[in-house]
C-alpha cells in the first residue's frame, strides 16, 4: 500500500503532495531523500529506484528533470510501485504536452485529479489514459477561460465512462472515427561502451513498439515479426493476450484507440555499431593535446542525422581552444563541451582538435573524459527485428496500415 507520492524538481523542492491514505506522511521524507541523492553524488539519473530509509521504504523514478517519489511502511512488490509511477509521469506527459516544474504548477488540479482516480487508498485503481481522458478532460484554452467564467475549475466528468466495467477497460465499445488506419512504429536505442582500447564491451539495443490506431468498432490486431527469437526481457500492455505470445510467439491484441506502447523488448550481443569515435589525448609540460575523429563504421543502409558528441572535461583544465571541420563545437562554463556535427559529409571524415592547458603545477592530465555519442537513424530498427505481417479481424472496409522504424543513441559511451 503506497502511502503518498510526492514530485520534486531538480533542486529538491516539493512541488507536489498528495497523501493516499488516512496516514499522513511528513514532507521530511522528501529531505532525507534529497540528502541521499546529495551523498551519492548529486546525479538524480543514478539513483537506486528503490531505498530504504529509517521510517519508509522509498521507490522512486526520475523523468524529464522531474523526480516520482512514494514511500510505504509495509512490504509490497517493488515493481508494482514503479510501474505506478511510471503510469503516473506517462498519464502527466500525455495530458500537459510535456513534463516540466512549470507546467504542473499551472495545473495543478487537472493533476491532483488524476492522481484521486489512479490511487484509491494507496491502491492503483484507473491508469489506463483513455479512460481518464473520459473522466478528466485534458487542459485547454476554453475549458481554462470557462473556468475564470464560471467558477469551476473541475475538468472531472459527472459521467462514468462505459469501459469502466468492461473486460476491455482500455477501449469503448463503440469507438468512431473518421480514417481507418494503424500505424506501428519500432523505436529503438543503441546501448554501446566501447574501453579506452577500442574494445567491444556492450552493445544491445532497447527497443519499443508503439501502436497508433484509429479504427473504428471493436477490432482484433494479431501482430507477428519475421525473428521474435531475438528478443529478450519483453514486457506488454494489458491489452496483449499472453497465451499466444507463449505459444506462437504473436501479439494479439484490441487496440485501445489512439496511440499507446504495446511491448517493450531488449536484444542483446550486438554487433552492428554504426558509428566510431576515436578519441587520442596526449599530455605533457602542463599542456594536453585532443584528436578526435568521428566515421560511420557499419552503414545502417540510411542516413545517419542529429550526431553530436558530448564530453566533460576536468576542473583542473585552466583554459580550452577546441576547433572542429565539421559542425560547431560549444564549451560551457563547467567545462562541459558538446561537438554538434549532424550529419557526415561525403567528401571528409569529422575531425575535432584542439589544445587544453592544465592549472599551474600539473605536469599532465590524470583523468580523462568519457564521450558520449548522440544520433537518430530514420527507417531502420539495428537491432534486426522485422515486422512479418499485421492481420486485422472485425474491422471495416479495408484499413490502412502503415509500418516504421527509427535508431537512436542511449548510452553511447567511448572511453579515452
Amino acid at each position: 500500500m503506497l502511502q503518498c507520492i510526492f514530485l520534486l524538481s531538480g533542486s529538491g523542492e516539493v512541488i507536489l503532495e498528495k497523501q493516499m491514505t488516512g496516514h499522513r506522511v511528513d514532507r521530511s521524507i522528501c529531505g532525507w531523500f534529497w540528502d541521499y541523492v546529495i551523498s551519492q553524488g548529486g546525479d538524480s539519473t543514478k539513483i537506486l529506484p528503490v531505498i530504504t530509509s529509517p521510517t519508509h521504504y522509498l521507490f522512486q523514478i526520475f523523468r524529464d528533470g522531474i523526480t516520482f517519489l512514494t514511500c510505504t511502511q509495509v512490504e509490497m512488490p517493488p515493481l508494482m510501485a514503479l510501474e505506478f509511477l511510471s503510469r503516473v509521469a506517462d498519464v502527466l506527459t500525455g495530458y500537459l504536452g510535456g513534463l516540466n516544474e512549470d507546467l504542473i504548477k499551472d495545473n495543478f488540479i487537472i493533476v491532483y485529479e488524476l492522481l484521486d482516480e489512479m490511487m484509491d487508498n494507496g491502491v492503483p485503481l484507473t491508469t489506463e489514459p483513455n479512460i481518464l481522458r473520459e473522466m478528466i478532460a485534458p487542459p485547454n484554452i476554453v475549458s481554462k477561460v470557462l473556468s475564470v467564467m464560471t467558477g469551476n475549475s473541475s475538468n472531472l466528468s459527472s459521467v462514468l465512462p462505459n469501459a469502466t466495467g468492461s473486460s476491455v477497460p482500455w477501449r469503448n465499445s463503440d469507438v468512431k472515427t473518421s480514417s481507418n488506419e494503424v500505424y506501428v512504429d519500432l523505436v529503438e536505442e543503441l546501448d554501446v561502451i566501447l574501453s579506452r582500447d577500442g574494445i567491444l564491451v556492450k552493445c544491445e539495443a532497447y527497443g519499443e513498439v508503439h501502436v497508433n490506431s484509429n479504427l473504428p468498432g471493436f477490432p482484433d490486431l494479431t501482430l507477428s515479426f519475421a525473428n521474435p527469437g531475438i528478443l529478450n526481457d519483453v514486457s506488454f500492455h494489458p491489452c496483449v493476450r499472453f497465451r499466444p505470445w507463449e505459444n506462437e510467439q504473436i501479439l494479439s491484441f484490441v487496440p485501445p484507440d489512439g496511440e499507446f506502447k504495446l511491448a517493450s523488448y531488449r536484444v542483446k550481443n550486438l554487433k552492428n555499431m554504426p558509428i566510431y569515435v576515436k578519441p587520442q589525448l596526449t599530455s605533457s609540460g602542463g599542456y594536453c593535446r585532443v584528436n578526435v575523429l568521428v566515421g560511420i563504421r557499419n552503414d545502417p543502409g540510411k542516413v545517419i542525422d542529429d550526431i553530436t558528441v558530448k564530453f566533460q572535461l576536468p576542473s583542473c583544465v585552466a583554459s580550452i581552444d577546441l576547433s572542429s571541420n565539421v559542425g560547431a563545437v560549444n564549451v560551457l562554463a563547467d567545462k562541459a563541451c558538446c561537438w554538434s556535427i549532424g550529419r557526415i559529409p561525403k567528401d571528409k571524415s569529422p575531425a575535432l582538435s584542439g589544445d587544453l592547458v592544465l592549472e599551474r603545477g600539473l605536469e599532465r592530465l590524470h583523468v580523462f573524459p568519457v564521450f558520449c555519442v548522440g544520433f537518430k537513424i530514420v527507417g531502420v530498427a539495428l537491432s534486426g527485428l522485422r515486422i512479418n505481417k499485421l492481420e486485422m479481424k472485425n474491422t471495416t472496409g479495408r484499413p490502412y496500415k502503415g509500418f516504421r522504424a527509427m535508431t537512436k543513441a542511449g548510452e553511447y559511451e567511448v572511453r579515452s
